[in-house]
């Protein structure tokens, strides 16, 4: 293909592949940074105060349409294990299809035990989840209040292992950490898994200890009823309401904590299509936080450090379309990678890769996990972001420069039968099949060169592709 040689010996194509993998080596030694500074510790007891001292708390369920999991949501909830004077559950209920029946008969079940639970619904689903979470805390009894996603089942000792931390007048929020109740299900389950413990295990942890801005994650977390209303409340002009209210909340001065030992059993997204949709709504959601809260970031009075980390964090989506870009001129860049010397090619492309699975090994290693589970997750891991860069990077731009657009809920399944669960797949279905042919070519002629060292990078992004690409189309044609 004497064409594509000619495309491949093109001076844009070299640097615009340099300037990718540069800018994808600064996230590379961000994350090598924060290994660096990574401590974990297994020893730390829960904050408890006397029962006589327990502050009143309302418990936020929000639900749209979740047949599948509400009840076993309101049950958990009812489960908690608190003083029945101050403790009060809200179900903030969109629902319009069998939910809302299914709420009714578990509130009512509460109530029945004594609990102060009630129904929350509104005439029209404006703001999304943001507008149910405001609606609902304009009659809500508690001083703190309390979320939890429709994929979560609480433990009883949630509330009375956090609430201790409000004791300091100026924390404002309280995390807990997300756990995986369906790790084991598949490949792409594990997967999915090992990348959130990343978050949830390192990032959270480094930025917390460090005294660096980080977020409420949406779910299994308590807030100061006072630092919402102080921080301006729930807004819906982005599609990560939580992440817009955690920096508005900490620009005001509050403080966030984070209790990693402390876990909020979740469900993680059963397919490819659940989870692209999830991945879709947080990177257009944290690019929309980036735009309207930069500047005012930037020019706030925080030191350096937490500004830079923050600039790191609310970016960190702009990883996939260098990964993209990355992805398309790499085949084509390999007769001539001479013009940048092959070990800066080597010394760069390792340093995107290894940190990533450093990151990632280190925080299945902090939860205990087996050699095995690492050796057989952390590269599935890896795989499946690679593979996710074509819809991210449709996520990506749109949060640049697209309005706020719809909330589009995660189905999640539960233990309710397949045929209840239902995951829309958006965009072009196998889009990824596309590039694993792409890197297909790219594997052949580095044969031909012999470039042996390129092989596995080649092999890393076409299996990457080839997955996440199967696994679309499969989706789609199961669901015609």
């Amino acid at each position: 293909m004497p064409e594509l040689q000619d495309i491949g010996s093109n001076g844009l194509v070299i640097y615009g592949y340099v300037a990718a993998l540069a800018v994808l080596g600064v996230f590379g030694l961000h994350r090598l940074a924060l290994l660096r500074r990574f401590r974990w510790d297994t020893k730390e007891a829960p904050v408890r105060i006397p029962d006589d001292e327990l502050p009143s708390v309302t418990v936020q369920l929000p639900l749209y349409n979740e047949r599948t999991v509400a009840g076993r949501l309101i049950r958990a909830a009812g489960k908690l294990d608190y003083p029945a004077d101050r403790l009060e559950i809200q179900v903030l209920d969109d629902s319009d299809d069998e939910t809302v029946e299914i709420v009714d008969r578990e509130v009512a079940a509460l109530v029945e035990a004594g609990i102060h639970a009630v129904a929350v619904r509104r005439d029209d689903r404006s703001g999304f989840k943001a507008g149910a979470l405001d609606y609902g805390l304009k009659s809500a009894r508690g001083e703190f209040v309390a979320v939890f996603d429709a994929d979560f089942t609480p433990h009883p000792d949630f509330l009375r292992s956090l609430v201790g931390h409000f004791r300091d007048s100026k924390v404002a929020m309280v995390q807990a950490r997300w756990g995986h109740q369906n790790r084991e299900d598949s490949v792409l389950t594990r997967a999915e898994s090992a990348l959130l413990d990343g978050h949830f295990v390192i990032e959270h942890k480094v930025r917390h200890d460090r005294g660096l801005f980080f977020n409420f994650n949406g779910t299994a977390g308590i807030w100061r009823r006072a630092a919402i209303a102080d921080a301006g409340g729930w807004e819906h002009d982005t599609l990560t309401e939580d992440l817009d209210l955690s920096y508005r909340a900490q620009l005001a001065g509050w403080k966030f904590v984070y209790a990693p030992l402390i876990v909020a059993p979740a469900e993680v997204p059963p397919d490819i299509a659940a989870f692209k949709s999830q991945q879709h709504r947080w990177a257009k959601g944290s690019v929309q936080v980036a735009r309207k809260l930069g500047w005012r970031l930037l020019t706030s009075r925080q030191p350096l450090r937490v500004k830079l980390e923050a600039v790191m964090h609310l970016t960190g989506n702009s990883g996939y379309p260098l990964v993209l870009a990355l992805a398309v001129f790499l085949p084509l860049s390999l007769s001539r990678q001479d013009r940048f010397g092959g070990f800066l090619h080597l010394a760069m492309f390792t340093l995107c890769t290894l940190s990533v699975v450093f990151f990632y090994e280190r925080s299945q290693r902090a939860l205990g996990r087996t050699g095995w589970e690492r050796l057989r997750d952390v590269p599935a891991a890896l795989t499946l972001g690679i593979g996710m860069c074509v819809s991210q990077t449709r996520a990506v731009l749109e949060g640049l420069f697209q309005s706020t657009g719809d909330f589009v809920r995660t189905p999640k399944r539960g233990d309710a039968p397949a045929a209840l669960y239902r995951a829309r797949l958006s965009g072009l279905p196998g889009a990824e099949l596309l590039l694993a042919a792409w890197f297909a070519w790219g594997l052949v002629r580095a044969a031909r060169m012999e470039l042996w060292g390129a092989m596995p990078f080649l092999l890393l992004f076409f299996w990457g592709f080839l997955w996440v690409g199967g696994l679309s189309v499969r989706h789609w044609a199961k669901s015609r």
